[in-house]
């Protein structure tokens, strides 16, 4: 599978509870085919009360699939597909939408 997506990418959810937010990603899974999104897809989990503290419930990322995110367009608002150009010798991607750089 491509990985279209990388660490560090601005995304937007597409579908889903969380359909419209924007985040990080923070992860990419290629062999689950799912990515960990910053503030998207919140779960709550309990843990136990350990040496550094006490426990309770906390609220963590889970992973999210790739088909439910896209690349954020950095020239407007909304999400954008990419073509990768080769410039300089090296492959950058362009958002479709406004042509501008997605890799600096």
């Amino acid at each position: 599978m491509a990985l279209r997506i990388r660490k560090g990418d601005k995304v937007v959810v597409l579908s889903g509870r969380d359909k419209g937010k924007r985040g990080e990603v923070l992860g990419v899974f290629p062999r689950e085919g799912r990515a960990l999104v910053q503030g998207v897809n919140m779960v709550k989990r309990a843990s136990k009360a350990d040496a550094r503290g006490g426990g309770g419930i906390q609220a963590k990322e889970s992973k999210i699939h790739l088909s439910n995110i896209a690349l954020e367009d950095p020239g407007g608002k909304g999400s954008t597909r990419f073509a990768v150009q080769l410039e300089d010798g090296r492959k950058r991607r362009q958002a479709k939408r406004s042509k501008e750089y997605i890799d600096v």
